[in-house]
């Protein structure tokens, strides 16, 4: 299926906040024409169905022939249930993440992908985040990540931990940057108001020699969201909330790093006066402001358009962030505080 003139009909399953979001992006975009709104909750569906003019159904079967393309946005725990009946009949989705409830499931959401030769994205919208997509345009290959993801207390999400609450995000990005089958994990964390923990801190060493270190907390008194990444070539240094990033390069400072060390082997050299950052070549990362929903939604819908494109995110991708999490939860059961 390349040839696509006409519109792709889309619909949502799941209409809380997420689905709310994604209909608004939806909405914006021409590829596609909002027909559908999916909820278990029929007065969830019919409100949301309301505000974009389309038709509500309380069952996903019931879409089957009236859509080309769907956003799951349901709880995690039934993304195996929607996707299964979805992709079976060939439709092609963006399941919001994580991909599934674990990786057990996650995998037979891959198959089905595969067996069925359709598309599934992961809604792992960070990774369209302008700051990352910055980022993947310089490629550099890191030696060491530092991520770090803490925020107030939402009262949202009680029913899962951190990790597969926002430590998820930094996992995908940090897999994609590291591109490299990991090798150990190390992690830490502490239940403070739930039976899931609320603050945790993983160490994952890369197979390349790569190594990261994700922090993650919903107990903070503000949130921050950075990631820091030292190479070779560059340091990076990118905050996702004031949406700005910075890269020294390696190549331009070659000429402050011999003027200092001259200066010291002439051993007399006061450097007091001296300002390190001064001396640096740094330049601003240029970051498109683009919203990363609708970056998300733009590649989904165009990779069912034209063969030759792909999502953002992939199964495949999500699938192994899942993983991620799953030792990262493995091993903080090793290391309890109590």
């Amino acid at each position: 299926m390349t040839h696509h003139d006409t519109p792709l009909r889309t619909a949502i399953v799941g209409a809380g906040k997420m689905g709310g979001i994604h209909a608004k992006v939806l909405r914006k975009l021409s590829q596609n024409k909002l027909v559908a709104i999916v909820d278990v909750q029929e007065d969830k569906a019919k409100k949301l169905a309301k505000e974009y003019k389309c038709e509500y159904f309380t069952n996903v079967k019931d879409l089957i022939g009236k859509v080309d393309a769907v956003t799951i946005s349901a709880p995690t725990k039934s993304h195996l249930a929607i996707a299964e009946v979805l992709i079976s009949n060939k439709i092609p989705v963006l399941i919001e993440k994580p991909l599934a409830a674990s990786s057990a499931e996650g995998e037979k959401i891959v198959a089905l992908a595969k067996e069925n030769q359709t598309i599934v994205a992961v809604g792992h919208s960070e990774r369209c985040n302008p700051v990352v997509q910055a980022m993947k345009r310089l490629e550099i290959e890191p030696k060491f990540i530092e991520a770090t993801r803490i925020s107030p207390y939402s009262f949202r999400s009680t029913d899962i931990g951190v990790v597969f609450d926002m430590m998820i995000h930094d996992i995908d990005i940090i897999l994609a940057l590291a591109q490299s089958k990991i090798a150990k994990v190390d992690a830490a964390g502490v239940n403070v108001i739930g039976d899931n923990e609320d603050i945790s801190n993983a160490r994952i060493t890369f197979q390349n020699g790569c190594i990261a270190n994700i922090t993650a907390s919903r107990l903070a008194l503000k949130t921050v969201r950075k990631i820091r990444l030292f190479s070779r070539q560059a340091y990076l240094s990118l905050d996702f909330l004031k949406k700005e990033g910075l890269v020294i390069k390696a190549d331009p400072n070659v000429d402050a790093v011999k003027w200092v060390k001259e200066k010291q082997q002439q051993g007399d050299f006061d450097f007091s006066g001296v300002n390190w950052p001064d001396l640096l070549h740094i330049e601003h990362l240029d970051i498109d402001d683009r919203e990363p929903l609708r970056v998300e939604q733009e590649a989904f819908l165009n990779s069912i358009i034209d063969t030759s494109a792909r999502p953002e995110v992939t199964a495949e991708e999500g699938l192994a962030a899942l993983e991620c999490a799953e030792a990262i939860l493995k091993s903080l059961k090793e290391h309890p505080w109590d």
